[in-house]
């Protein structure tokens, strides 16, 4: 028997509004880059991480690196989900790997990898003891290749 480990999946439903589509009726590509990072921080307060409070405390969360792989687009008043599901990669690289769905008929829309890191006042990659023991609980397995 093979134990399978489920994933922890965070689900941001969200509507396109009008202005943010462009000439062609679809949703502009840099405004997936807005829901995608939406979502993530929908993710993270969700297990108690607040970036405006991080960010008080001179704490930053940031990207490193983006990979989109858009399949279909979105248009004016569509209803959709971002899944989002994060797994740490390395002591202080965290993947967020993202996907979006229309609602109205479960297609997906958009892929994505967002690798990113904490950084403290300084400017230096660093995970601080009170950020690990809230960003613990949220992580997912990483699968077996």
């Amino acid at each position: 028997d093979e134990l399978k480990i489920s994933p922890i999946v965070f689900q941001k439903e969200m509507e396109v509004r009008d202005y943010e589509c462009d000439l062609a009726d679809g949703v502009n590509n840099s405004v997936y880059f807005i829901y995608l990072e939406h979502a993530r921080h929908c993710a993270l307060k969700a297990g108690g991480i607040d970036f405006a409070e991080l960010a008080r405390q001179r704490i930053g969360l940031v990207v490193g690196r983006v990979e989109m792989d858009f399949i279909r687009s979105l248009v004016s008043g569509d209803k959709f989900v971002v899944k989002t599901i994060i797994r740490r990669i390395s002591k202080l690289r965290f993947e967020f790997a993202q996907e979006i769905y229309r609602l109205s008929d479960d297609q997906i829309i958009l892929k994505a990898k967002v690798l990113g890191t904490p950084i403290n006042a300084e400017g230096k990659p660093r995970l601080s003891p009170e950020l690990e023991a809230l960003v613990t609980p949220l992580l997912s397995p990483l699968e077996e290749a």
